[in-house]
């Protein structure tokens, strides 16, 4: 059985983002969103490997170590999977970019289109 560990990346008054850890390497993401009625919805993002009894028992973790902990009276848990890989973080912010001195002005309000790049 694999140990994970997970690494918050965010957090608002009703939600958490959460990196999903094995030994060091990132193998996952849940994005958990505790409701005013009780019930906390996830979206688990997982590789294409993971099997039913992986996907169950990290299931299990989550729950146990992440939404009880914070609502330890849930109503319901209602996951989401995805099985897939990570094609990048994508953001805003360019790393190539010294600074932004503004001239530039291609958008109809006022603003440069956006162009998101990944992250390396």
């Amino acid at each position: 059985m694999a140990e994970y560990h997970f690494e918050r990346e965010s957090r608002t008054p009703y939600s958490e983002a959460w990196t999903i850890e094995d030994g060091g390497d990132a193998v996952g993401r849940v994005d958990i969103h505790f409701t005013a009625s009780g019930a906390v919805y996830a979206t688990l993002c997982v590789p294409p490997d993971f099997d039913d009894d992986e996907l169950q028992d990290l299931i299990g973790e989550v729950d146990e170590g992440l939404v009880l902990t914070t609502d330890p009276y849930r109503d319901d848990f209602v996951v989401t999977v995805w099985r897939g890989e990570n094609a990048g973080v994508y953001s805003e912010e360019d790393e190539d970019d010294e600074g932004d001195d503004g001239e530039e002005d291609s958008g109809e309000n006022g603003r440069t289109p956006l162009v998101l790049k990944p992250n390396s």
